[in-house]
């Protein structure tokens, strides 16, 4: 059962270290992503193995996540945040011994552990959920957001200096930051939920939903679908983007690295700072609404580009739709969820966010290799707009009321 409504400095703090957690994840994905070609390479792997590792890696995330909130559920989410945050640390030294002795299945190890603490984010978002209500929940999922958005900007920046001393700093320091995270939140994070009264046994599969329950209420199972259409979106973007602004512009590493800055400093000061106002003033709802068609039309201009202003312009509308939806598709999942399965809701919503994750880099690639360039990008346009339909039969849902007000 959720606690009762915190206070605000106890609210404040919770947010704080969801924060950091999150954050110091997403740096420490962002540090190795981009290196693990080259460390895959000394161990006498190729692309293809690439490709395995990564699949592994969402594989793990996809099966981890619906647990995790489970147990948050359960046990509390200071538990399993503790746990995670220790498991990332140790995936992260496994990785660094693997580039040291270029073992190539203790990489493997070391990404499939690494997957599978990595599902924590359903216990992040319940935790935010437990300790805030109405704009302040807004914010702190905008929060949230912010700190994966910031990982994933500064990580690959992180990861490029620390290389400098060797191999095997990147994953080191991403271990170092993990640990610090632990230390922290162990001494200061509160723990979030509180012991449920006796549960009757008539009801307990509420408490407790399957998937098949959470699938069989059709506001619950449009919000999933909207988690696997945004996402699948946004990974043909990151397979793709590289490779079309080179092919038509002859743009490299440098190039692109700005490119992701820019998308990533606009979701980062939406969901850092305009989540709730924009919220307020549109409501939740029919702000998800604009997100996916700033995504469709975002896509489909940089599918279409053959200037340099258009792709600059199609990124701005990908990330701030991006910036919009992802944060609020997660106070509508908890809305609709209610405290005491809310935990175990998250992680099905993030599940289908990890299946989209494991299905668009190998659509996105497929697309881009037979047919064009700009297919990649027009097939998220087509995933995005899909997702806009699904949001207008979702405003027509009674269920989704809270929803459509504002926050």
């Amino acid at each position: 059962m959720s606690a009762p409504p915190a206070s605000k400095r106890t609210a404040s703090r919770v947010v704080f270290f969801v924060f950091v957690t999150v954050f110091l994840d997403l740096v420490g994905f962002g540090i190795v992503m981009p290196l693990m070609p080259f460390y895959v390479k000394t161990m006498g792997g190729d692309a293809q193995t690439v490709g395995f590792l990564l699949a592994g890696f969402s594989l793990l995330q996809l099966l981890a996540t619906p647990f995790l909130g489970r147990l948050s559920d359960r046990i509390g989410r200071r538990r399993v945040i503790l746990v995670s945050l220790a498991g990332n640390a140790l995936a992260m030294v496994i990785f660094a011994g693997a580039t040291q002795l270029a073992i190539l299945p203790l990489l493997f190890l070391s990404r499939l552990l690494a997957g599978a603490t990595a599902g924590n984010l359903s216990a992040c978002q319940a935790a935010i959920a437990d300790v805030t209500e109405g704009d302040a929940r807004t914010k702190g999922m905008g929060m949230l957001g912010a700190g994966i958005g910031l990982g994933l900007v500064l990580g690959p920046v992180i990861g490029g200096e620390l290389s400098h001393f060797g191999p095997w700093a990147p994953p080191i320091g991403a271990a170092a930051m993990a640990l610090a995270d632990l230390v922290g939140a162990f001494f200061l994070m509160p723990e979030t939920r509180r012991e449920a009264p006796p549960v009757d046994p008539s009801v307990a599969a509420v408490v407790k939903p399957t998937l098949g329950q959470v699938l069989a209420q059709r506001p619950l199972l449009m919000v999933l679908a909207l988690y696997f259409l945004t996402f699948l979106a946004m990974t043909n973007l990151q397979v793709a983007l590289a490779f079309l602004v080179d092919a038509r512009f002859g743009w490299g590493k440098t190039e692109v690295g700005r490119l992701f800055g820019v998308m990533g400093f606009i979701g980062l000061i939406i969901q850092g700072a305009l989540i709730v106002p924009l919220s307020r003033t549109f409501g939740q709802l029919n702000l998800v609404l604009i997100g996916t068609v700033a995504l469709a039309t975002g896509m489909a201009l940089i599918g279409a580009a053959h200037s340099p202003w258009m792709v600059v312009g199609g990124l701005v509308c990908v990330g701030s739709g991006l910036g919009v939806t992802n944060p609020l598709l997660s106070v509508i999942a908890s809305q609709l969820a209610g405290g005491e399965s809310r935990g175990a809701v998250l992680g099905f919503a993030q599940s289908s966010g990890g299946l989209a994750r494991t299905i668009g880099p190998l659509w996105g690639g497929f697309l881009f290799s037979h047919i064009s360039a700009g297919a990649p990008f027009f097939g998220g346009a087509v995933a995005a707009s899909v997702a806009t339909g699904v949001v207008v039969a979702l405003r027509r849902i009674p269920a989704a009321a809270p929803a459509r007000a504002a926050a």
